[in-house]
């Protein structure tokens, strides 16, 4: 008997997988437990409309994310900081105030996880910070490091 699977099943397959299974197991185990329904053809046409559903809101992720990024490369953000003689910093940079500043000066939203930072800024100067938007799209954002007045 062919099922299609409305959840994940260890050892038989993953959500949305059309599987063949025998009888006596689809009718008292996957279909009671609702873990699957049978592969009829309303069901499989159901199924091919959600697929085509997911790859849409997919696709347009995808695209929201390439113009953000496109969007991040324009920006550039000013972060103050004290420092000593010689431009010794007191302190780091961390990406919780990278995006507390871009929230302030430019009204961008950036989940500071997304962040990507080997380590933290302790000097002065231009940065460009990688930002993960998207597992196939990664922005760029250019920040200043500034002498705090």
């Amino acid at each position: 008997m062919k099922i299609i699977l409305t959840e994940d099943v260890k050892k038989l397959g993953k959500k949305g997988q059309v599987v063949d299974v025998s009888d006596g197991y689809a009718r008292n185990y996957v279909i009671p437990k609702k873990l699957g329904v049978e592969a009829n053809n309303k069901n499989m046409n159901d199924l091919k409309l959600k697929k085509a559903n997911e790859e849409k809101i997919a696709r347009e992720q995808l695209e929201t994310a390439q113009a953000f990024a496109k969007e991040l490369e324009t920006k550039e953000v000013a972060v103050s900081i004290k420092s000593g003689e010689g431009g010794k910093t007191f302190g780091s940079i961390s990406s919780k105030e990278i995006v507390e500043a871009a929230r302030s000066q430019h009204g961008i939203e950036i989940d500071k996880k997304k962040i990507q930072m080997q380590e933290a800024i302790k000097s002065l100067g231009t940065y460009e910070i990688t930002i993960k938007l998207h597992p196939k799209v990664t922005g760029k954002l250019k920040v200043k490091v500034e002498e705090a007045k």
